[in-house]
């Protein structure tokens, strides 16, 4: 289980504290099933359900994929994408020896980055994971006319199977498409929203293909969720989600998540849609941002040490590196810096990271650390169930519906209408 440590932010409390009581009360309705939104939290349960049901299926379509192809081209957009590139590209930053390259499209209507990607694809043979629960979003729906095409014009008769939907269970247009094709499938659960769906086919098949243990990733986020349903104030998830609040309530309404490794990158963005979709509705909401450390300390840091006092900062810390690297002895020592010859470039990280967090504290910004032991599948899976976890407890906080998503459909609709497309108004 992670750990969350406070002690940055305790200071900004008032004398009565989080209120702990209503993180109770929210992770009770969340529990029971008698919050808004219910129908959405089959996510508490889909790692031990996938393991019954997909997971066999999904490794070994992954192990088909990576035995004749060099990349797997994942379309995609929201949920559909976000988990698995943050996975991928925290957990594999180096494709290993055999590892298929990863392409992400479906997330933009770019022409030179699509045109980008088809030149980096070049001849590779290659699979596509189309993931959509419906098959009508615009921009994955056109990507996968175009790499559909790519495939006809690749293998011909056999361009079917090298398709791979994952879609409703029974139907949309996508469903129709890959049963007229008999392309296989794997399943959006109906109780899990985009933002919640890493842990089901939608993130796991990417990962799989990319070489990640998706088995660990499944049974330590099993015992992840069974940890996080203890009641009471030492739940990790009920601090965090509760520290939030408090603070939110005195008028910190902007939330920055940074950690300490470049290839969190895109967890982060991942942690964005999670809570930006989740909170931000009926005029609520701490807005979700993001820096990279230490690299936007030379870029963000100013106004983050110095600019309005309504910012908190969430940082996400991994105890232990995956390799060392001591830093070299020089004996003219011209650039002054044996003072920390012999040190592992980590624990200088570590000081670091303890040097910004006390100036940012004195500076006005409440600090919130999230420790997780390794960067490794089991340190991914209890990330994504303890942020899954407090961001629902959050919300019911708040008094809103963290499941829903209503504004997200306010641009397509304009879209739609000015494309031209038949029907729209």
């Amino acid at each position: 289980m992670v750990k969350v440590d406070l002690s940055g932010a305790a200071e900004f409390f008032t004398s009565a504290g989080p209120n702990y009581a209503l993180a109770r009360a929210a992770h009770e309705m969340l529990a029971d099933g008698s919050g808004l939104g219910a129908d959405f939290t089959g996510w508490l349960r889909l790692p031990q359900r996938v393991k019954e049901t997909e997971l066999d299926r999904i490794i070994q379509a992954a192990e088909k994929i990576r035995s004749r192809s060099k990349a797997l081209v994942v379309i995609g957009i929201g949920g559909s994408y976000l988990g698995a590139r943050g996975a991928i590209e925290l957990l594999k930053p180096i494709p290993g020896e055999g590892d298929p390259r990863i392409f992400f499209v479906g997330n933009m209507l770019s022409t030179d980055t699509l045109c980008d990607t088809l030149t980096l694809l070049g001849d590779m043979d290659f699979d596509v994971n189309v993931i959509s629960k419906s098959g009508t979003t615009l921009e994955p729906a056109v990507s996968f006319r175009i790499f559909r095409e790519l495939l006809e014009k690749k293998y011909g008769d056999q361009a079917d199977e090298h398709i791979f939907a994952t879609t409703d269970a029974h139907k949309g247009v996508l469903k129709t498409l890959a049963n007229s094709h008999k392309w296989e499938t794997f399943v959006v659960p109906d109780d899990v929203g985009g933002r919640y769906s890493v842990l089901s086919a939608v993130g796991l098949l990417p990962m799989a293909v990319a070489g990640i243990d998706v088995r660990r990733v499944i049974d330590a986020a099993i015992g992840e969720f069974a940890a996080l349903d203890l009641r009471s104030a030492e739940n990790p998830a009920w601090k965090y989600a509760a520290a939030r609040q408090h603070l939110y309530g005195k008028g910190y309404d902007i939330e920055i998540l940074g950690c300490y490794e470049p290839s969190f990158r895109f967890m982060a963005e991942w942690w964005k849609q999670l809570y930006g979709e989740s909170e931000g509705k009926d005029g609520k909401g701490i807005f979700p941002a993001s820096v990279e450390y230490t690299a936007d300390l030379h870029s963000m840091g100013q106004f983050i040490q110095s600019g309005p006092r309504t910012l908190m900062e969430t940082v996400v810390r991994f105890r232990h590196s995956r390799n060392t690297y001591r830093f070299p002895v020089e004996e003219e020592n011209a650039d002054g810096l044996n003072y920390i010859a012999g040190r592992d470039i980590a624990e200088v990280s570590h000081v670091a990271a303890d040097a910004v967090k006390d100036a940012h504290v004195a500076g006005g910004v409440p600090n919130m650390i999230i420790e997780v032991p390794m960067r490794n599948e089991e340190g991914f899976a209890a990330l994504v169930c303890f942020f899954e976890m407090a961001c629902a407890i959050s919300g019911y906080m708040s008094g809103v519906n963290p499941f829903d998503q209503p504004g997200v459909e306010a641009y397509k609709k304009n879209m739609f209408r000015m494309l031209g497309k038949p029907g729209a108004v």
